[in-house]
Parts: structure tokens; C-alpha cells; sequence
């Protein structure tokens, strides 16, 4: 069974996206099969990786119209993502439509889980998570093993996953377990105090929830995504591809 990663946090500008790609592609230069589903409508992980919603035959918004989980046409929807170590199920902007789309449908809180479990067989599935509230949210909330939530290391972001933390409380209270989390510190800059100071809030709040890893800011990351790929394909010995790597090895740790 995969190991099913949600990266989610309701506030842009996070590393939500970055953090997905890169983790994925250090996971994948580790020897492991992953896939990314992009589920935010913008499609900036697939932007990123230059597929684009005219360009595909099918994207992750196939998983939720397919009338049942064995229908899914995970062969027309998954494939490459570039040079990089993984495979990518693209977003689409239809996905904003599915509130409309599935409003009658029965159990179209699973239609994710249900998916995943008769999909491709993969060490771990990465979900981009979209932004705001929502059946697609709640659907990767459901299906994940754990909520990834990336936390941008500035005091204005702390309050940026309380709506986040809501509709967690809100399924916790039917799902058979509580969603298993674990907050990762982003955008460290090491020279400002004050992001230090956020860090350790952080870990005041999420105590044993937190990945010990945090990621700094390093241009890297812009540059790998003007090239289309990930850190450890443009640049596989710079801070960025190491941290990442390191919370790979968390992960698998897990």
C-alpha cells in the first residue's frame, strides 16, 4: 500500500507547491515510486513542471467524475513528469466545479481513497492540495496517512492554518480516526531573528508534530522552476535538495 501524503495549508505563499515537487523528487532520487496529484485548480505544480490542462488527455479531475473507483483511467492520466523521478496526474480547472459536480453523488467524500486503493501501485502518492475548503480538500484529507502541512517561518502565517485546523475538527468528528499531522517549517531565513523566533513558537505549538527538518530559502527553487524540473535535478548539492532530502529520509522514517 502507498504511503498517501496530503500537503495541504489554506494560506498561499507557503511552499505548498514547492514543498510537494521537491519532496517527491527527493523521494524519487531515493529509489522510491512516487506520484503527484496535482488537486489545486491553478495547476502550479503541473505549471511547473510545463503540463498544461490543453495538453493532457486526462487529469486528476478524471478521479472524481469516473462513475466508480475501477473506472478511473489512471493509464490516460498519469505519466512522466519530465526528466524528473516521478510521476505527475495534472490538475485541471474544473476541479473549482466540483462542489456543483458532485453534489448529488453518494460518498464523494472517498471518491480519493476509493480511487487510490484499486490505483497504480506507488510507494507514496503526494497530493497538492487545493487552497480553500472543499470536497477535492476534503477528499485528500480522507484519503491521506498524514496532513503535511507547510508553514511559512513569519508571524502573520501562524495564523494562516486555523481554517485549515477547523475542517480537520470537523471531520475528525466522523471519521473512524483523527488525521495524523505534522507541521514542516518553510522559507527560513537565517539571518532574521525573527524567523528563529517563529520556529520555536512552532514547536511550543506542534511539540512532537513537527518534522525536525526546516526549509530555508534558497534561489534554487526559482531557478529550477524557470527550467520546468525540481531542485535535485538543477542543482542536487545545494541546501535546498539536501533539506528536502532530508525530510525525505523523515518521512521514510515515519
Amino acid at each position: 500500500m502507498a504511503q498517501i501524503l496530503a500537503i495541504a495549508n489554506q494560506k498561499g505563499g507557503v511552499g505548498k507547491t514547492t514543498t510537494a515537487l521537491s519532496l517527491a523528487g527527493a523521494l524519487g532520487m531515493m529509489g522510491r515510486r512516487v506520484l503527484v496529484m496535482d488537486l489545486d485548480p491553478h495547476g502550479c505544480a503541473s505549471a511547473h513542471m510545463g503540463i498544461f490542462p490543453e495538453s493532457v488527455a486526462a487529469s486528476s479531475a478524471d478521479v472524481f467524475w469516473a462513475t466508480a473507483p475501477e473506472r478511473v483511467p489512471w493509464d490516460r492520466i498519469v505519466s512522466r513528469a519530465g526528466r524528473a523521478a516521478f510521476d505527475l496526474a495534472p490538475s485541471h480547472s474544473r476541479l473549482s466545479d466540483m462542489e456543483t459536480d458532485l453534489r448529488d453523488r453518494k460518498g464523494k467524500g472517498v471518491l480519493l481513497k476509493e480511487a487510490l486503493a484499486r490505483g497504480p501501485a506507488y510507494d507514496h502518492v503526494i497530493l497538492d492540495c487545493p487552497p480553500h475548503t472543499g470536497v477535492v480538500l476534503v477528499n485528500a484529507l480522507v484519503a491521506a496517512d498524514l496532513l503535511l502541512i507547510p508553514i511559512q517561518t513569519d508571524f502573520l502565517a501562524l495564523h494562516g492554518v486555523r481554517n485549515l485546523f477547523e475542517t480537520m475538527r470537523a471531520l475528525n468528528q466522523v471519521l473512524p480516526r483523527p488525521i495524523a499531522y505534522r507541521a514542516l517549517a518553510t522559507m527560513f531565513d537565517r539571518r532574521a531573528k525573527a524567523c528563529l523566533r517563529v520556529v520555536e513558537l512552532l514547536r511550543e505549538k506542534f511539540r512532537g508534530r513537527m518534522f525536525g527538518t526546516v526549509i530555508g530559502l534558497d534561489t534554487k527553487f526559482r531557478e529550477a522552476s524557470a527550467l520546468g524540473r525540481v531542485i535535485q535535478d538543477v542543482a542536487p548539492d545545494s541546501r535546498g535538495a539536501r533539506e528536502y532530502r532530508s525530510l525525505a529520509e523523515e518521512v521514510l522514517a515515519l
